[in-house]
């Protein structure tokens, strides 16, 4: 099995940044695709960025692409998401998921096996 501990979530300004951590245990790291997803209150699980397991490719939702960033260190076992320049509309509860690499819905959420517990991203005045 693999645990997932995120850290990172909070309240921010407008236009202001905010970093997600995801760190995890129980399996090698390096043989999960990990990924973000989110979930605003009422709405549906939605797919916001991944990475791939060992060459780092990347792919953004179209609502995120140019703002947040996603990566990984595969030698500290951890995920991040860069956001930048976030709006009110990027509030919501962000979850951290991993799955195996040869996974090819990569922006499912059927597809992930693993789940972090998804703090809470407030964007907010």
């Amino acid at each position: 099995q693999v645990q997932l501990v995120e850290s990172g979530g909070g309240l921010v300004q407008p236009g202001g940044s905010l970093r997600l951590s995801c760190a995890a245990s129980g399996r090698t790291f390096s043989d999960f695709r990990m990924a973000w997803f989110r979930q605003a209150p009422g709405k549906e699980r939605e797919f916001v960025a991944t990475i791939s397991a060992n060459t780092y490719r990347t792919y953004y939702a179209n609502s995120v692409k140019g703002r947040f960033t996603i990566s990984r260190d595969n030698a500290k076992n951890t995920v991040y998401l860069q956001m930048d320049s976030l709006n009110p509309n990027d509030t919501a509860v962000y979850y951290c998921a991993a799955t195996f690499s040869s996974t090819t819905a990569l922006t499912s959420t059927a597809a992930y096996i693993y789940w972090g517990q998804g703090p809470p991203v407030t964007v907010s005045s």
